[in-house]
């Protein structure tokens, strides 16, 4: 019984020449045929700027990993010349008088 739905048939395809050819003429009908310059232009113009922003995150991720191994392979410089103060920081408050 579910090989019946399973069949190729059934499912979804790619399209084929006839569906692509009505496809084509709805969007001229829909569009004319001055607007689908502009309408392919804007659609070149969104898949440059996606590939651009996942370039740009795709290399952020890169330097990200490339500068915590160098943070975590270094390790920490101290010279002789840091003093650290222990003086302990003591600080008083005046009560405040209380009228009752």
């Amino acid at each position: 019984m579910l090989s019946i739905f399973l069949k190729p048939t059934l499912l979804l395809s790619m399209p084929g020449e006839s569906e692509w050819l009505l496809i084509l003429l709805v969007i001229l009908l829909f569009f004319g045929g001055k607007k689908i310059p502009d309408l392919m232009r804007g659609i070149g113009k969104g898949v440059r700027e996606f590939n651009d922003a996942k370039q740009h995150v795709k290399d952020e991720i890169e330097a990200g990993m490339n500068q915590k191994d160098i943070v975590v392979n270094t390790p920490p410089v101290v010279t002789p010349t840091q003093v650290v103060d222990a003086t302990p920081v003591v600080t008083t408050t005046a009560a405040a008088p209380t009228n009752l």
